[in-house]
């Protein structure tokens, strides 16, 4: 998924659905992580784009915060 619809779709939640999907990508990390580790991750990519994928949802939760 694009980062721009990804936004979207983001900024369509309200913060509580926001948190949810926090935790959801934290916990996707966790298991990412934890493959790498095992050397049974097939593409290492996907831990950046999760990575950044949690910074776009602290951003809207920041923003709506505000």
């Amino acid at each position: 998924m694009k980062a721009t619809k990804f936004n979207e779709d983001l900024r369509k939640l309200d913060a509580s659905d926001l948190n949810e999907k926090l935790k959801e990508l934290k916990e996707e990390l966790f298991r990412l992580r934890f493959q790498h580790a095992i050397n049974q991750l097939d593409n290492p990519q996907k831990i950046v784009e999760t990575k950044k994928n949690i910074a776009r949802v602290m951003t809207i939760l920041s923003e709506k915060n505000a």
